[in-house]
């Protein structure tokens, strides 16, 4: 295999914000959701998956919850919540279907109002990428630093960074597929985190590493 630049593994650190933008209906939510900055629906969709890694079963996204729980539209709570993160490859194509969702449900409906203290609250999240100090130069090293890197690390690589920068592929498919192993990037690249808690993927990474060379 042709010599390569060795992975460096990154973390993150989040600083949360309130954006003083909230939600009593679903038109305020269709609002709010179409005039947010980015980083907001990037927060709202993202942070059930990092608590995944201890939750086996709940919504999917901060949408899916309040939309169910709180307003008990169920038929557009599970339209919200069957929104795969995996299909998009950026945060502008994840508003638009929000968008598109609430457009074609809400029309004709009768909007209710939840009490002030119900609302929905749009966040917004600040990102720090932090290195963690380990790197990888060939695949067994990549199998050593995966067993010990945390779980944050694991999600910034392979959902988050592919998402924020808007690329087709994780970072750990990338790097492994030019350093000459292509089956195991299409394996990787094929691990869904609705389906899968952290330390699951963490573990099939492994056997997949270990299968396919």
């Amino acid at each position: 295999f042709k010599k390569m630049n060795p992975f460096r593994f990154y973390t993150r650190l989040n600083q949360i914000r309130l954006l003083g933008i909230k939600a009593r209906n679903l038109k305020e939510l269709l609002e709010g959701i179409k005039i947010v900055p980015g980083s907001s629906i990037y927060y709202h969709t993202h942070r059930f998956l990092v608590r995944h890694h201890f939750l086996e079963t709940g919504p999917t996204n901060d949408f899916a919850y309040w939309v169910g729980e709180i307003l008990d539209e169920q038929e557009i709570a599970e339209k919200f919540g069957s929104v795969s993160i995996l299909e998009h490859s950026s945060i502008k194509s994840l508003r638009d279907t929000f968008i598109r969702i609430l457009e074609e449900n809400i029309e004709g409906k009768d909007i209710k109002d939840v009490p002030p203290e119900k609302a929905f609250h749009f966040l917004s999240c600040r990102t720090f990428i932090l290195p963690t100090g380990y790197q990888a130069t060939n695949i067994e090293e990549f199998k050593e630093k995966i067993k010990i890197i945390s779980i944050h690390s694991i999600f910034f690589h392979l959902f988050e960074a592919r998402l924020r920068l808007s690329r087709e592929e994780n970072d750990f498919s990338c790097w492994l597929r030019d350093l000459g192993y292509p089956e195991i990037a299409k394996e990787i690249a094929k691990l869904d985190p609705y389906t899968e808690t952290l330390e699951t993927i963490r573990e099939k990474i492994l056997k997949i590493c270990e299968e396919k060379c």
